[in-house]
């Protein structure tokens, strides 16, 4: 992005309510303007910011999500112009999120998605799962890994849950509208979900590379945030995957089932490789999958077993048994984010806690914790442009290393916009939830939905 727009960009962001937000020196006075906003106009604030990453961000050839931005400028692997499947999933649900809102027309929504879609139908894809990432000029695969240079189908799950919402969203719209809605149903029906069972196992593979082949050998089981992929698997009207896939290979046969309690708060399922997993978790899958009232044989409540997960993950922070500065019921969140040392899936244990703070963690639980989630955006907004600028909050930081860097990942803004409207309306929810081919495939895994299991706020 040039400098013009980037300036821009910067003095719109000014009217969106940010006038007093210059630091510690105006601290009083920003708490005071916070303390005077209702609940509804604060995240309306952030929400609009956090939509401005994949709106005035975008990458502007395909539209798409950066995969990073730095706010300087500076990027260590030269990778400005890389884009993110999964993040341009989430990303495209916060556009719709904005579009709904008047954020911005319809019609420039409409040419957004266009542009977006006539992208991903010319995109590298492999087995019609789509990369990691791609560079945004050319559609050309931008290994994720040595080895990890083709389908990427738990990214591709991501990107085809916002794609799905987008469908609903303009398949009974204008004649334009409606011929979107029909591309994006053909992008749909070319994932060979089959495919990645390597041979036709009862699991589902994360990757398959035209060079390595099955080389990074990663079959996925539950729990983590990878429930969606066997969702969409079973869904698929061209491919889909037997119901055995789900119950052999991601509930391992019941084995997924391991109710224990951490921070004194109980979980139903078992955390893969830890007793309570890192935020993103609790999110991922459910951005436009319905947790509220959904259940199948392995968990009585999705929607509680998240809750608890996040209330664990709060509990943690707040006995902070590393005694990290700034900790408390006002400061907690542990999930996937840069890191002080680099990038970590910062987690609920003392192994994995590096003292770091990411925004999108509590915030995006937001639907599941509604009053310490505010708790917690409210007291990030009242620290100022030091975690707070032009794409809203930034990625991550921690008070006791004294750390604040200017720089966002798609990956942790999308669930921020999109849980966000979720609590506010449940759009996201319901467009996802409304395609008949998703309905279709809940019942195929023998979930159900009871919606008088309602959230506890």
């Amino acid at each position: 992005m040039s400098a013009l727009p980037l300036m821009l960009l910067f003095l719109s962001a000014v009217a969106l309510t940010f006038q007093s937000c210059k630091g510690k020196s105006k601290s009083n006075n920003l708490s005071a303007a916070t303390d005077s906003l209702s609940d509804d106009a604060l995240m309306d604030t952030v929400q609009r910011r956090t939509f401005l990453y994949f709106w005035e961000g975008a990458e502007p050839n395909s539209g798409l999500a950066p995969e990073r931005y730095h706010v300087d400028g500076v990027y260590p692997e030269n990778d400005a112009n890389v884009v993110t499947s999964g993040g341009s999933g989430f990303g495209i649900m916060a556009i719709l999120a904005g579009i709904d809102r008047g954020y911005v027309t319809r019609e420039e929504g409409l040419a957004r998605m266009e542009r977006i879609v006539s992208f991903l139908e010319k995109a590298d894809r492999f087995h019609g799962a789509y990369p990691h990432w791609w560079y945004g000029d050319t559609g050309k695969v931008k290994p994720f890994g040595q080895k990890d240079n083709g389908g990427d189908l738990v990214e591709t799950a991501f990107l085809i849950q916002g794609l799905l919402a987008v469908h609903q969203y303009y398949i009974n719209g204008n004649e334009k509208e409606k011929a979107l809605a029909q591309r994006i149903d053909q992008i749909w029906r070319d994932v060979d979900w089959n495919w990645y069972r390597q041979g036709g196992q009862n699991v589902l593979y994360w990757h398959w590379s035209p060079t390595y082949g099955w080389e990074m050998n990663f079959p996925v089981h539950g729990y983590n945030e990878c429930m969606i992929m066997y969702i969409l698997a079973a869904a698929s009207p061209t491919h889909g995957i037997p119901a055995a896939v789900y119950h052999d290979g991601w509930a391992q046969n019941g084995a997924i089932v391991s109710p224990h309690k951490v921070e004194g708060i109980e979980l139903h399922l078992r955390y893969q490789g830890t007793e309570a997993g890192p935020l993103f978790w609790a999110q991922y899958s459910f951005l436009g999958l319905d947790p509220v009232g959904l259940k199948d044989e392995y968990c009585p409540s999705y929607f509680h077993e998240m809750r608890n997960l996040t209330l664990v993950n709060r509990a943690y922070c707040i006995r902070n048994p590393k005694h990290y500065k700034g900790f408390g019921p006002d400061c907690w969140g542990l999930t996937a984010s840069y890191s002080v040392d680099g990038y970590a899936a910062h987690s609920p244990n003392e192994q994995e806690d590096k003292g770091v703070i990411s925004p999108t963690a509590a915030l995006s639980s937001i639907v599941y914790t509604p009053e310490y989630s505010m708790q917690v955006m409210r007291h990030l907004y009242d620290m100022g442009d030091k975690v707070f600028g032009p794409f809203g909050f930034y990625d991550a930081f921690s008070e006791t290393d004294n750390w604040y860097p200017q720089r966002y990942l798609a990956i942790d803004q999308g669930p921020i916009a999109v849980m966000i409207e979720n609590y506010r309306t449940g759009l996201l929810w319901k467009l996802f939830m409304s395609h008949p081919d998703v309905q279709a495939g809940l019942t195929k895994l023998g979930f159900n939905t009871n919606k008088q299991d309602v959230r506890q706020k």
